[in-house]
């Protein structure tokens, strides 16, 4: 009755390895040898005081789930340390084929393991199992850095939104969270992949809602055009959560980048725009002429006139100054709120864009002549 029991606890054991690899997406066979290496260890830990027994082995039967621990000793002819030798005679009742100077293994009570041993197994067992589900999730996820995951919250605390990502523990840190955007328990939403470290113990992805390169990535899934090469994108600037400015060009004469990407109706667009929660997208037609590259960045403003300056600094490097004339009734349009037009085409151009109003360009252009003239009859006063 008691071999009837030890039996089913063993089978049980044996379900529960199983079940706990297919939980944490663990190779079956990895996380049973990490389940012997930790039975080793916790019983070298039980044995440590006087070490009397220098090597132990362990195995689970991968049919039966039967835990054999045992030593491997020595055939001698005179045996002077019990816990690692054995005699000749003894060696050859269990095989005649046995010779002096042999290893064989000999069977270990598991019993003696005690409740010490029981749990230092259990504490090895989790770290060979945390090594185990690093090692799958590094492997996994590498190939996916800078990519979309779709991910399923879980929960959040001041710090951090954590996230299910490919049976994957990730997190959202607080500053690649978007202001005021809810994380709902169980909602689904794309994130990028950032990296993979070690976090409390355990492996995990680091993902971002508020990266530049979430935009870019939304585009190539939603846009045939982008992910197949025809379409390009050029740059891309953002405010997270508020609005995003992308540049494209096409490598086909006969595709319109900009209508690509916005969709019929705006569909392609307007899509990108609800998985980033209402983020505001304008997607702009890039060009070699940076003027007119410029002109367009600042859209939706009207544009009268761009003039291009580039300074070289100390450095060897060229700053690239706009000087933009736009209506006086658009220099509000121009600027955005909060100057948050003009920011992000800087951004998106690489430039450092001063906007002027026609009336402000008109009234200088004025006082200039005026100073001209000032000038000149000074001069002719003088003769």
């Amino acid at each position: 009755m008691a071999k009837k029991k030890q039996g089913e606890e063993q089978e049980s054991v044996l379900s529960a390895i199983l079940a706990l690899a297919k939980e944490r997406g663990i190779d079956e066979e990895v996380l049973i040898e990490a389940i012997e290496d930790g039975i080793v260890a916790a019983f070298k830990r039980e044995f440590s005081a006087s070490k009397a027994i220098e090597e132990v082995g362990a195995e689970i039967d991968r049919e039966t789930g039967e835990i054999f621990v045992y030593k491997l000793v020595t055939v001698v002819d005179d045996v002077l340390d019990p816990e690692n030798e054995i005699s000749l005679e003894e060696a050859k009742a269990i095989d005649p084929e046995y010779e002096l100077d042999d290893q064989l293994e000999v069977g270990i009570d598991v019993a003696d393991l005690g409740r010490l041993a029981a749990i230092a197994a259990k504490s090895s067992i989790s770290q060979k199992v945390r090594e185990a589900e690093y090692a799958r999730i590094q492997s996994e996820f590498s190939g996916k850095i800078n990519e979309i995951a779709t991910g399923t919250i879980q929960r959040s605390d001041k710090r951090f939104v954590y996230v299910d990502v490919d049976r994957a523990e990730a997190v959202l840190p607080k500053e690649h969270q978007i202001k005021n955007e809810r994380y709902d328990k169980d909602k689904l939403m794309k994130f990028l992949v950032l990296n993979v470290q070690e976090f409390n113990g355990r492996p995990t992805v680091t993902v971002s809602r508020t990266h530049t390169d979430l935009v870019r990535k939304l585009f190539e899934l939603e846009v045939p055009e982008i992910k197949n090469g025809e379409v390009v994108i050029h740059a891309v600037s953002r405010e997270a959560g508020s609005r995003s400015k992308v540049a494209v060009y096409s490598r086909d004469e006969n595709i319109d980048a900009k209508g690509a990407c916005v969709g019929q109706r705006g569909s392609r667009v307007v899509k990108i725009m609800d998985e980033l929660g209402g983020e505001k997208i304008d997607i702009i037609d890039w060009s070699e002429d940076e003027a007119l590259f410029i002109k367009e960045a600042l859209q939706p403003a009207e544009v009268l006139s761009v003039t291009i300056e580039k300074t070289p600094r100390e450095d060897g490097r060229i700053e690239n100054k706009a000087t933009v004339v736009v209506p006086d009734d658009k220099y509000s349009v121009a600027i955005g709120s909060r100057g948050q037009n003009v920011r992000l085409a800087a951004r998106l151009t690489g430039f450092k864009i001063d906007i002027r109003t026609e009336s402000a360009v008109a009234e200088a252009s004025k006082k200039g002549l005026l100073d001209g003239f000032q000038v000149v009859e000074d001069s002719s006063d003088e003769v």
